[in-house]
């Protein structure tokens, strides 16, 4: 038996025409990749089999960076000149400094097509009204969400960011059914929408969430919170910006998000310390690498995304379905340990309401290596409890083998954002 893929097995034939053209391209077009393949020893004609993508080397975001600093504004790795690109997007990444992101014509429709394809799993169908609570400007889940809702002939509100008073207009008198943000966002709107306007948010009638952007979507306690503040079935969905806007998502009541790329984007599953391969097979944990098939504009080859995910269990019909559990470039090791922040805030969600659920991990410096105790400050709830930060030391210690010292802030004090929710700060920052 061969082992599980995220390649359907229908597609394996066209996924290798396809992307040995692709290779042959990246030869002539990218001196970029025709340089790293040339030192690394590989060419296009190794590529004679899926399994053979292992012989060419890996792209690091860094890489991306000096490539565009070297041939502004695309990069030595574009293939193709701006009179081409109709559409820039970006990805900031940890340094803030941004990566930019063309998309030709044909690479904005395969987008479309992914995107559809992903919210179509999620559950979407033409009878929906969305609020789309996320970015509209260079940001990836932006301008090709809308286009993959219109594709499915949903009706889109385009709100954004920085406007959860029209948010809440919106779902007031628009029959909104659905609600696309980041996780961070539909947690947040949920305070809005209580505090401020003094309402319960399963007045507004909403039936589906649909996260993304950053973990917290497949986190179970934070799930359950936004599910029952909202009275709505939360779904999740990953993507990366480097390379499609969605490229997994959740159907409703299944055990994790399957690939629906389809024919456009390779995955592999790797060991994110030695790079080696691991198949995607219940239980299995590791780092997401990408392979664009048929990209125009910036393709990669072997994407390094960062994004470490486990593999809940197979589809139906085999495939692999995963969770993502954070970031490997977030991840903190306590007394060899691996501890992922998003992980740390999922335990103290689970003693919702006595905590609000946020947390914040303070680092003496730069990680991911940090001296016992891990120092985490976490907002109370409904009212102060004095034995609160000792209960939640013991849980974190049991679910997650490391020591901790454990602060107790009031409500509110650690800020809230409409976007990604920032984790970890170094000792002496302010607060976000």
């Amino acid at each position: 038996m061969l082992p599980p893929s995220f390649v359907a097995a229908d597609d394996a034939g066209a996924v290798l025409a396809l992307l040995r053209r692709q290779l042959d391209v990246l030869v002539r077009r990218s001196p970029f990749y025709r340089e790293l393949f040339a030192e690394h020893g590989v060419a296009p004609a190794a590529f004679d089999s899926i399994e053979a993508i292992s012989k060419f080397p890996f792209t690091g975001k860094q890489m991306l960076r000096e490539s565009q600093a070297a041939a502004p504004p695309l990069g030595r790795h574009a293939a193709v000149g701006m009179a081409q690109v109709v559409r820039v997007h970006a990805s900031t990444g940890t340094t803030g400094r941004p990566s930019w992101v063309g998309v030709t014509s044909r690479d904005a429709e395969a987008w479309t097509e992914m995107t559809a394809s992903a919210m179509r799993r999620q559950g979407l169908v033409a009878s929906d009204v969305v609020v789309h609570g996320a970015g509209l400007t260079l940001f990836v889940g932006g301008l090709p969400v809308r286009d993959a809702i219109e594709r499915i002939g949903a009706t889109m509100v385009p709100i954004g960011t920085g406007a959860s008073e029209k948010a809440a207009l919106a779902m007031s008198s628009l029959g909104v059914t659905t609600l696309h943000s980041t996780p961070s966002y539909a947690r947040y709107l949920a305070e809005y929408v209580r505090e401020r306007l003094g309402r319960d948010p399963r007045e507004f009638g909403l039936t589906k969430i649909m996260v993304g952007g950053e973990p917290g979507g497949g986190e179970p306690a934070f799930r359950e919170h936004i599910q029952n503040e909202w009275g709505a079935t939360v779904t999740e969905g990953l993507g990366n910006a480097d390379m499609a806007p969605i490229l997994f998502a959740e159907r409703p009541g299944t055990a994790g998000m399957r690939y629906t790329g389809g024919k456009h984007v390779l995955v592999e599953l790797i060991d994110p310390v030695t790079g080696d391969a691991i198949d995607p097979e219940a239980g299995a944990s590791g780092e997401l690498v990408y392979t664009a098939v048929d990209r125009e504009c910036c393709p990669l080859v072997r994407f390094r995304t960062r994004d470490r995910v486990t593999v809940t269990g197979m589809d139906t019909d085999g495939a692999p379905l995963i969770r993502c559990i954070g970031r490997t470039d977030d991840m903190l090791i306590v007394l060899g340990v691996n501890v992922f922040p998003s992980a740390v805030r999922d335990l103290v969600q689970t003693l919702h309401p006595r905590t609000s659920g946020a947390i914040q991990v303070v680092l003496p410096g730069e990680g991911p290596r940090v001296e016992p105790p891990l120092r985490v400050e976490a907002e109370w709830g409904e009212s102060r409890d004095d034995g609160l930060a000792r209960e939640i030391e013991v849980l974190i210690k049991a679910r997650l083998s490391v020591p901790a010292a454990v602060t107790l802030v009031p409500p509110g004090s650690l800020g809230r954002s409409e976007m990604k929710t920032r984790l970890t700060r170094l000792d002496g920052q302010h607060t976000p």
